[in-house]
This record gives C-alpha cells, structure tokens and sequence, in this order.
C-alpha cells in the first residue's frame, strides 16, 4: 500500500483513539459499510501500515526497571544491531546519527536482570560501549503520531 486515502487516514484516525472500536461504528464515521471498513483495516495489516496490539505498563506487567542504552559499534552496525534485537527485553532499536550508533529502550524484572542485560549487549560482536540510562519516570508515553 503506497498511498493512503482520506477514508484510510480517517479510519487510522479512529483506530489511535480506539483500536477495539467496531467496524459498523467506523463505517457511520467514514460512509462506507462494515464490509468495505473490515477489508481496508486487513489491507492496513496486510501492509504493515497500522498494528493493533495491546500496549502494557512494564511496571505492572512485572518490569520495573527500564533503561535506554547508547551503543556504540565497530564495524558493521546493522549486523550487531540484529543480533541485539534478537534480545526478548529490547523492546525498541533504532539506528541514529551522531555520536551513537544505535539506542535501545530495555526492561528488566529487577537490578540484577537489567546487569545481565547489559552484559549480553556488550558480548554482541562489535559493540565497543554501551553507556545505560535508568528511567526514573517516563513522563510521556504515546503512539499517536497523527495522521498526514
């Protein structure tokens, strides 16, 4: 799916304030039938433009320490950074520029695991640094970046 109409961005738009909300609901809202609505919501998957899943509190899902971590790598980066997402607790990997080379968001069960952690990152082929920033309080949180 290359483009997105104005029905696609409308439905996006009511799937980020409700991802559970009804088809026929959506189709009052956007004019069309439930039918039209379910099979472009499937297309929107199908093309990996939206996902719908259930966002959780790391805390209360039973990891209380969180961590961003500022890697840096010689050699080739896209090989470490595939080893590192192999990783069940990275939960975010981005390559960046600048004076890092990939920053990973972690979540850990308690100090000890967040240490483990840190030392499985390091042991990735090329990783030369990885410098760990503990969150204290995360302050804003959100997937909605709108719809262009």
């Amino acid at each position: 799916m290359n483009e997105l109409d104005e029905t696609n961005r409308a439905i996006i738009r009511l799937l980020q304030l409700d991802g559970r909300r009804a088809y026929a609901d959506m189709a009052k809202e956007v004019g069309l039938s439930e039918a039209a609505v379910r099979q472009r919501v499937r297309r929107l998957l199908d093309s990996e433009v939206i996902q719908i899943v259930a966002v959780t509190d790391q805390i209360q899902m039973g990891y209380p320490r969180a961590a961003m971590i500022a890697i840096n790598v010689d050699g080739d980066v896209q090989a470490a950074a595939e080893r590192i997402a192999d990783i069940d607790e990275v939960d975010y990997l981005v390559s960046t520029a600048g004076g890092i080379d990939l920053l990973a968001e972690v979540f850990a069960s308690h100090d000890e695991h967040l240490y483990e952690l840190l030392k499985r990152i390091r042991a990735v082929q090329g990783v030369r640094q990885a410098q760990t920033y503990m969150y204290f309080k995360i302050h804003k949180q959100t997937y909605q970046w709108g719809v262009k």
